[in-house]
């Protein structure tokens, strides 16, 4: 009996253990994304910031069940799981490489990086080498922000896709608001002390002997990038200049701290920005901005659609804190072209994934886009919005808590945004 009751346990024991060893053996991999961000430092809250809109779009895809890719031998379809793994650049390009390499290392197919362009440019360049090295362990490039022209013109890569609109399509959907602001007569350029600020202060001083030769330019300065504290000196030359606007690519704490100090000193002139309509910005303006500041996106809450407004809400909902509120909808766009183009390829491969990324037509909430195979830009609408209280006709959303949000006044269409490349694209050889 006793040896019976020993057969009958060890019998049990397999039986439980083979299902569940088995279902370990089968339980797909999950696909790895790397963010490389500045999570530490000056720009620490726009990395925090991205972070919460990739977790959201991650997020949302698995709650689907996941990328869906055809199992091998005829197998029924495998649901893989995206994951998001952090690595903190710190603001500094040999820490971003640094990462780039424990990225690698850690099993990542594909890394997620925007909030600098110095820094993109030099992944590019790391990515290129990495690939043509090992081509059994190759990755793509997804760029959310890192907006300096050349990433897609000259610099331009089949492993690098870029998803927002480049600075000089953002500063041509900006002009065609100063155009037609017939009352501004002078304009103070500044921006960040590297190749994106570089890029838009050069551009907006071509774009406004087109569009605006009357306009006067008073004053055309950079700044160190992330180290200034004060900006009162800066916004003091601003003002005893005359100048009746300001045209900045400034992001982050360099953007908030210069609306701040132009606010102390009582300057009454319009802001025609990049990033303005958030990150403090808007609190920062107060009443001050009201009317006066500009902001150029690809889609922003108060787009009056009723998808438009479920998906701002959805956010809201997973992200209730005020000081959370820092949706982007192209965040968004990106992994779900991700995910169709990997799903498309069948594979993970990122040759395959490059291939139907750069045909990729999407939509989401209304909101559409296409990824240009000539250079990898992805092109879609943009919208110019101006600052304007909550609860003012077309706001009814405000930013951050600030009680402050912007009226879409300029819709861009995906056409007229394009702009021309110079973009020599070099494809690999299967």
């Amino acid at each position: 009996m006793f040896i019976l009751h020993r057969q009958l346990l060890k019998l049990l024991a397999v039986a439980l253990w083979v299902p569940i060893f088995a279902l370990a053996q089968v339980a797909p991999a999950p696909i790895k994304l790397a963010m490389i961000e500045s999570l530490s430092g000056s720009f620490g809250n726009t990395g925090e910031a991205v972070f919460r809109n990739l977790v959201w779009a991650v997020e949302r895809v698995n709650a689907r069940g996941g990328v869906k890719l055809a199992g091998t031998g005829g197998a029924t379809t495998v649901h893989r799981p995206l994951v998001l793994e952090r690595y903190d650049s710190k603001g500094q390009n040999e820490e971003a490489l640094s990462a780039l390499k424990s990225a690698i290392d850690d099993g990542a197919q594909f890394v997620l990086q925007g909030n600098s362009s110095a820094t993109a440019a030099a992944l590019i360049d790391a990515i290129n080498k990495h690939n043509e090295r090992e081509p059994d362990k190759r990755v793509l490039f997804l760029n959310y922000s890192a907006v300096d022209p050349i990433l897609t013109n000259e610099k331009c890569s089949f492993w690098h896709f870029r998803f927002d609109a480049h600075a000089d399509m953002r500063l041509a959907a900006l002009m065609e608001v100063i155009r037609d602001d017939k009352a501004v007569k002078s304009v103070y350029l500044i921006g960040q002390d590297y190749s994106f600020g570089q890029a838009v202060l050069r551009e907006a001083k071509r774009q406004l002997a087109v569009q605006r030769p009357d306009m006067q330019v008073v004053g055309d300065e950079l700044h160190p990038m992330g180290r200034v504290k004060d900006f009162l000196p800066y916004a003091s030359k601003i003002k005893a200049s005359g100048a009746q606007a300001v045209v900045t690519g400034n992001w982050g704490n360099d953007l908030t701290l210069l609306v701040k100090a132009a606010k102390e000193l009582g300057f009454e002139g319009k802001f025609y920005t990049f990033y303005g309509n958030a990150l403090g910005a808007p609190a920062a303006m107060g009443d001050a901005g009201v009317g006066n500041v500009m902001a150029v996106a690809d889609w922003l809450p108060n787009v009056q659609t009723a998808q438009s407004e479920s998906f701002y809400q959805s956010f809201r909902q997973r992200y209730p804190k005020p000081a959370d509120d820092y949706v982007h909808m192209r965040m968004q766009l990106m992994v779900e072209s991700l995910v169709q183009a990997i799903e498309k390829a069948g594979t993970t491969n990122a040759i395959a994934v490059a291939n139907h990324l750069e045909r990729v037509r999407i939509t989401l909430s209304s909101q559409s886009g296409m990824m240009r195979a000539s250079d990898h830009q992805f092109q879609q609408a943009l919208v110019v919005g101006v600052m304007d209280r909550q609860g003012a006709p077309g706001v009814k959303f405000d930013v951050e808590g600030s009680g402050y949000g912007f009226r879409v006044i300029k819709t861009i269409t995906a056409a007229r945004a394009e702009q021309p490349t110079t973009c020599k694209m070099q494809r690999p050889l299967l």
